[in-house]
């Protein structure tokens, strides 16, 4: 009789999360994730294309590559950071100018995620979206922002000194060949950044799908 009250009293305990879970049909998932993906998306774009969206974040501000960082350290003690700083400024200032040509790609992946997708990315770890959108939109991204980071690095003199000094640097292994080109260094960096940032958004949407003010979010996330 004990075994048998047990077994009652905890079917009636499952039974709201169980009806939460049937509520939750394939059509409010894949609705709830692409809601999820265009917010995060957009946010983040807002974040990171604007003055100082990068050059004033810790999280993506770009640096020089390691052994170029350490000689810029060393032109500074040397009186010359005035130099270093034009080029961190420029190479922070282009990622920032590429990124709001971001948007209409990722609203893009966004409207062409299937269902199956969707299920995917609910089901998947606290960075399945940002992941989806990195499979989608990285290689198109890249060669949408490199035209944009070519003009804005072109206007410093040192971005052509920054590709003599790394090409040498990368011929002895100092730094990776992909990083000794710095309109293509810019370019992965700025994309780095928009998906970590985009990830920090669909963080935020797991933890706390109420405070999204989104019925549709509360739902689909609230129920897992």
């Amino acid at each position: 009789m004990l075994h048998r009250r047990h077994f009652v009293c905890s079917a009636v305990l499952l039974l709201p999360a169980f009806g939460a879970r049937a509520a939750l049909n394939e059509t409010d998932a894949a609705s709830g994730i692409r809601t999820a993906l265009e917010r995060g998306a957009i946010a983040a774009v807002g974040l990171l294309g604007k003055p100082d969206g990068f050059l004033g974040n810790p999280l993506v501000r770009i640096e020089l590559p390691g052994y170029l960082k350490d000689g810029a350290k060393l032109l500074k003690a040397t009186g010359q950071g005035k130099r270093v700083d034009e080029l961190l400024t420029a190479m922070n200032r282009a990622a920032e100018a590429a990124v709001p040509e971001a948007k209409s790609l990722l609203v893009a992946a966004v409207k062409s995620m299937s269902v199956e997708d969707g299920l995917k990315i609910l089901r998947g770890g606290d960075d399945a979206a940002t992941q989806f959108f990195a499979g989608k939109t990285r290689e198109p991204l890249g060669q949408k922002f490199l035209p944009i980071v070519s003009r804005a690095t072109q206007k410093v003199k040192l971005a052509d000194k920054y590709n003599a000094v790394a090409g040498k640097a990368a011929g002895m292994g100092l730094i990776r060949s992909e990083d000794a080109n710095i309109q293509q260094y810019v370019t992965g960096k700025a994309l780095d950044g928009l998906f970590l940032m985009i990830g920090e958004e669909e963080k935020k949407i797991r933890k706390d799908p109420v405070g999204t003010g989104s019925a549709i979010l509360k739902k689909v996330f609230g129920a897992l």
